[in-house]
């Protein structure tokens, strides 16, 4: 081992760039966040060959003095914080004062900035390139605001170089960068080219209906039709934005973005809220979707965890993980039919969350008790519910496949529900008029034809009654013939004992013995038949990592999914003309009755427009 000595500048710069420069989406990423904290509303970006030759952000915000031009371009050289109280109220985006250096270190930088507070009128350049920050400010011309070009990246680093991927891998890395912050500021334009073409022009969003048109054009506009728009505020926190329903899934992660405090960020305790938020209503393997905003005190959440700020610590995670959880869980919750169907007669809702086509207003979910969680919780929705009062009661299916009526009673029947669809007030779901194959049941509404898949519908509406009975008489639990002796770590030791009333509370009588070991003495009825000493080991981890656990509502929840299943109506079974209509004000009464247990669609709607393409009526 030789001597202990102090790295170099250029070297610490070049270490320093190996957390913070990864490829040239990490460049714009820096570099924008600068423009944001200058308080910019216009940023141009504009890249060649995805970023490796020539990145040139400029801005119109407060630029920088002549006499910190040179001083920008050091390590740890920053104007956003001072002294510890600011590291501990961060509401900046970068802070670090690293971006600058380590960026020069590994390209040839230019930065030329004009001051908006100045006292001459005179713009000044500063150039580096993977030296030494000795380099002299010089005059140049330049308006308000900021540029920065970053040429040639790696050419000092032909290592770094080497494990840049292809010129379209890394320019989409660089506009998903360019896509997120585009999404975290609505007050600030931004306008992206690439080779001498423009990708986007994503102007300033002030209203509401600008804001989803720029959330279309970011994430596509499938995405806004078939998403709910939610604001809900409660406990000092504030969640708002978009998330898609469960029938609009993805096969990858890849259209989920979350803020906090317009800090993108990936963090396990949301990931870990919104999946449970979307339980038993997202079919296997599918992932949501969504654009969120998580607002509270700066003092509450420590963002300075990671070198690239993508982590962040709450203060309070259990406070956050439940806000989170119950927000989702109750918009997603309160979307009934009638909020897809409500509205004007002429509009045409092909889907939940639907986009009016004449005033690109959302067409959101509706009801009041989504809203309501905490006291202060509400959501946000613009289309009227149906207005009509359907019937109350659970309606008995036990008389499904009953038959009793003559075919010309039958005709009656549909006749009569034919009549009562043309009608302003008719259910969402409208009136049945036939079933197809044994399978499906036709309606007809004011929009057109309602198809319903019978055993996915009933599935949802057995299961719904189930979990809310559950609800109501709570975890019965017995004891053990025989306690369960269990060998455990001293630390799962540790959380059992200091848990035992919370275990207690999920059906589990968990008592310590020895310094690892524990026993079971009690547990769940439901769970009688399962693995309790693995489910015990499970139910540990959860809360020693969550503050919570799952485990034993979810498999519960998996039972009675099950006795739903096999519970629901069958596939050939005749309904009648009652029956049918009794099924669909049910599904229109019923939590989450869009999607089965499974996640599969309940029903589709095929608007009259729609069936006049496949006809070529009108053509």
């Amino acid at each position: 081992m030789t001597r202990i000595a102090l790295l170099s500048q250029r070297l610490a710069n070049q270490i320093a760039a190996g957390e913070v420069v990864e490829r040239p989406a990490s460049v714009v990423k820096e570099l924008l966040e600068n423009c944001l904290d200058a308080g910019a509303d216009r940023v141009e970006i504009e890249v060649e060959q995805g970023g490796t030759k020539l990145i040139r952000i400029r801005d119109n915000g407060a630029g920088i003095e002549k006499a910190d031009l040179g001083l920008a371009l050091s390590r740890h050289a920053t104007s956003k914080i001072s002294n510890l109280d600011d590291l501990e109220n961060i509401a900046s985006l970068g802070f670090r004062g690293e971006a600058l250096a380590s960026i020069c270190s590994v390209s040839r930088l230019e930065l030329t900035s004009r001051a908006r507070n100045a006292q001459d009128e005179s713009a000044w350049r500063v150039e580096a390139a993977g030296q030494e920050m000795n380099t002299a400010v010089s005059p140049a011309s330049h308006p308000v605001g900021s540029t920065v070009e970053v040429r040639d990246l790696f050419f000092n680093t032909p290592a770094r170089k080497k494990f840049l991927r292809t010129e379209k891998t890394e320019f989409d890395r660089l506009d998903e960068v360019v896509k997120r912050l585009a999404l975290s500021r609505f007050d600030v334009a931004f306008l992206l080219r690439h080779n001498q073409r423009a990708i986007h022009h994503l102007d300033v969003a002030r209203g509401e209906q600008e804001k989803q048109r720029r959330v279309a054009l970011v994430c596509g506009p499938a995405f806004v039709e078939n998403s709910i728009r939610i604001d809900i505020e409660a406990s000092g926190l504030r969640l708002w934005g978009w998330v898609s329903l469960p029938t609009f899934s993805r096969s990858q992660a890849d259209l989920q973005y979350f803020y906090v405090n317009g800090r993108i960020i990936r963090d396990k305790l949301v990931s870990h809220a919104v999946k449970q938020a979307y339980k038993d209503v997202l079919f296997h393997g599918r992932h949501p979707a969504f654009v969120l905003y998580l607002e509270l005190q700066p003092a509450l959440v420590d963002v300075n965890v990671h070198p690239t700020k993508h982590e962040v610590r709450f203060r309070d995670s259990r406070l956050v993980h439940d806000f989170l959880f119950r927000a989702l869980h109750k918009a997603l919750a309160g979307v009934r039919p009638q909020d897809s169907l409500a509205g004007h007669s002429e509009r045409i809702a092909y889907a939940p969350g639907s986009v009016d086509p004449d005033t690109g207003e959302l067409l959101q979910s509706g009801g009041s008790e989504a809203g309501e969680f905490s006291g202060q919780g509400r959501i946000s929705f613009n289309a009227p519910s149906y207005g009509g009062a359907p019937s109350t009661g659970s309606t008995n299916y036990s008389s499904f496949g009953s038959q009793g009526l003559t075919p010309t009673q039958v005709a009656d029947q549909i006749s009569a529900y034919a009549e009562l669809s043309k009608d302003e007030d008719v259910p969402p779901l409208g009136f049945a008029i036939a079933q197809l194959h044994g399978i499906y049941i036709l309606a007809q509404n004011k929009l057109g034809l309602v198809v319903v898949d019978m055993h996915a519908a009933h599935e949802r509406i057995t299961y719904e009654r189930m979990k809310e009975s559950a609800a109501n008489d709570g975890i019965r639990a017995q004891p053990l013939l025989v306690p369960l002796s269990i060998a455990v770590s001293q630390a799962e030791a540790d959380c059992a004992e200091q848990q035992a009333e919370a275990l207690l509370a999920l059906g589990l009588g968990v008592e310590r013995v020895a310094s690892e070991s524990i026993v079971v003495r009690q547990i769940p009825v439901i769970l009688a038949a399962a693995d309790i000493e693995q489910l015990v080991r499970d139910v540990l981890a959860d809360v020693r990592e969550h503050g919570s656990s799952e485990r034993v509502s979810n498999y519960q929840d998996e039972l009675m999914s099950t006795m739903a299943c096999h519970g629901s109506v069958r596939a050939n079974r005749q309904l009648t003309i009652p029956e049918m209509n009794a099924l669909l004000r049910d599904m229109e009464r019923t939590e989450r009755s869009g999607q089965c247990n499974h996640g599969r669609p309940t029903w589709v709607l095929q608007s009259i427009d729609q069936l006049d393409k496949l006809f070529l009526r009108g053509q």
